[in-house]
């Protein structure tokens, strides 16, 4: 009988998915509080758009430079650790394939049945090497374009979400009307983020949307509060 190929189906865009993450969070909540904020003292919008605007250019600089620079950091930190690792392969064989052994011990293996493979990555140093980085070390190879990637996602995901609770002072004239529909709009942004989030990562969408909203909801409403007392 014919067989069904197996075909295994895993999400791999989980740092993307952090990016926008990060990006769309805080895009999300702090346009909205300094909007909200500002409404309390001012009633014409075209001062709250021009604040919000000049807040989301400046956050999404920010944000997309600290994006940049945590990758550029990861990608420093597995090259300095890997030169370590091929300095002790080569000056200390013995004691690195202790720690290979040990490593598949950890998975319930015999020293017996570690020793053909720990022989044969004695025989192949960067195979060796990079099975150390993986499994000793927990680092994986970063990729060469991640922190300009990582940058561009979360300065574009903040814009988005920076414009969402700031369209309706946009479109509409008065602050206290755009504050109203900024608010509903805001909360049902959340939820579709979190429901298309956990789509996306495995989650139950559902209790995504809902732990998105909440949580997000939360953080908006304390920025709001402090951008009101300071207004």
């Amino acid at each position: 009988m014919p067989q069904t190929p197996h075909i295994e189906r895993h999400f791999t865009g989980s740092e993307t998915v952090r990016d926008v993450v990060i990006g769309m969070s805080d895009g999300l909540t702090v346009p909205f509080a300094l909007a909200a904020g500002l409404s309390g003292a001012i009633n014409t919008t075209s001062i709250i758009v021009t604040a919000g605007l000049a807040e989301i250019t400046a956050g999404s600089i920010a944000m997309g430079l600290g994006g940049y620079l945590a990758a550029k950091s990861d990608a420093e930190h597995y090259f300095s650790e890997r030169v370590i690792e091929e300095s002790e392969v080569s000056e200390k064989p013995d004691a690195e394939a202790s720690e290979v052994t040990e490593v598949f011990q950890s998975y319930g293996l015999t020293p017996e049945e570690c020793k053909p493979v720990v022989d044969a990555l004695r025989k192949r140093p960067q195979a060796w090497i990079d099975f150390m980085m993986r499994f000793e070390l927990g680092l994986t190879k970063p990729d060469p374009k991640r922190a300009l990637v990582s940058a561009v996602t979360i300065a574009g995901a903040y814009i988005a979400g920076g414009f969402i609770p700031l369209g309706p002072y946009i479109v509409l004239s008065t602050a206290s009307a755009a504050l109203k529909v900024s608010v509903i709009i805001t909360l049902f942004a959340l939820a579709a983020f979190g429901y298309v989030k956990g789509r996306f990562t495995g989650a139950p969408p559902l209790r995504s949307a809902i732990q998105t909203t909440v949580v997000g909801g939360l953080a908006a409403a304390a920025a709001f509060m402090i951008a009101r007392a300071i207004s």
